[in-house]
């Protein structure tokens, strides 16, 4: 797969909430700083967090809006839209950063207001 192919990919899966295949979008020691779970190391810790991820979320879906891929580098714009499992609405502008290594995501960060995100950090 491309770099725009594994970038479509991720998206394609979180919003299916296929996440064990998301997962195995990233190489076993990918990094990824979050901006919510801060460093996360290793596809294994990748996949016991996102683990829970359904239980944070009644809803999510995260629409890459703009995209500049350069060889095996990729930065997307995107918007979340997502409920709390008590109803709150989260609406977020969202910017990521991909490196990717042997056709999968080596390392990726995410920058975003923490704010829309309260009502499922405060459970």
């Amino acid at each position: 797969m491309t770099t725009a192919d594994i970038v479509a990919e991720y998206y394609r899966l979180a919003n299916a909430g296929q996440w064990d295949a998301w997962c195995d979008l990233f190489t076993a020691d990918t990094v990824i700083d979050e901006q919510l779970a801060g460093r996360v190391e290793g596809q294994e810790r990748l996949r016991e967090m996102m683990r829970g991820f359904p239980d944070m979320y009644a809803s999510f879906r995260n629409e890459a809006r703009r995209q500049v891929v350069d060889g095996d580098q990729a930065a997307v714009v995107s918007h979340i839209s997502a409920r709390s499992p008590a109803g709150a609405r989260i609406e977020a502008e969202v910017a990521n950063y991909f490196r990717m290594a042997g056709g999968r995501i080596a390392y990726m960060a995410n920058f975003h207001d923490t704010e829309p995100f309260r009502p499922v950090l405060e459970r």
